[in-house]
């Protein structure tokens, strides 16, 4: 029976590529360091908890709407929904690392075929969430060496508490971040920690002023910016793209 169990995963593997560059020592090293007994962690951002593309086992944690999150295709090519918030986690909340999954085959073997299969998965637990199943933080594709996972693992679960940087806001500002709000005047280091990081920014000066353009996954939500402060928000349906002429 273990022998046809082997059998049966090695046929699986066979059909999946690993998608995980990094070094097998390095993962080991990677797992060690993230959930160790004194590895613990704060949301940098504040963050969604979403279903997990249908599968009930496992939670979502995201900084961005289920619109914007770019994850994963169907097989027409269309972004799947993870599905509707379910909480909102304040940045700053604690959170530890309870498993760190690389893409390896084996692993992809194992996961559902509609899920973001080829991505490293983070699990972890954050204080105040309400109680189901784990919470999986998917990270960047392309993760090449050890500092780059724990840099991409740093943008969202800091080592750090941030209780100083958040506490330096005023209270109308820290209620928007742990609200995932945007209000008028506040920083743009207040923004990004309730918004979440953009995918793209234009820059440009006017004047003396420098004004900058967030443009979030999807091009629904935009911020405008003059001068590093929160100018107006654009949210909404993408722009359409200019005919050619």
């Amino acid at each position: 029976m273990k022998r046809l169990l082997v059998l049966l995963l090695a046929l699986l593997a066979a059909g999946c590529k690993s998608h995980t560059q990094i070094a097998p020592e390095d993962r080991a090293t990677l797992e060690q360091t993230l959930t160790g007994p004194e590895a613990d962690r704060y949301l940098r951002l504040s963050m969604y908890v979403t279903p997990f593309f249908g599968d009930a086992s496992k939670r979502l944690l995201t900084p961005y709407p289920p619109e914007e999150v770019l994850l994963l295709n169907d097989t027409q090519g269309k972004t799947l929904s993870p599905g509707p918030i379910e909480a909102t986690l304040p940045a700053g909340a604690r959170a530890r690392i309870r498993k760190v999954e690389f893409p390896t085959a084996f692993v992809m073997a194992e996961r559902i075929v509609y899920s973001p299969r080829t991505l490293p998965w983070v699990y972890v637990d954050v204080e105040g969430a309400p109680k189901g199943p784990p919470l999986v933080l998917v990270l960047s594709p392309g993760l090449k060496k050890r500092e780059e996972f724990l840099a991409e693992v740093e943008r969202y679960l800091v080592s750090q508490d941030p209780a100083a940087q958040l506490a330096a806001f005023s209270e109308p500002v820290r209620a928007a971040i742990r609200q995932k709000k945007a209000l008028t005047d506040m920083s743009a280091e207040a923004l990004e920690l309730s918004w979440g990081y953009p995918e793209r920014i234009l820059r440009t000066l006017e004047g003396t002023a420098r004004n900058e353009e967030w443009i979030y996954p999807g091009g629904q939500r935009r911020a405008f910016l003059s001068d590093g402060r929160l100018v107006r928000v654009e949210q909404g349906a993408a722009p359409a793209a200019p005919t050619p002429k």
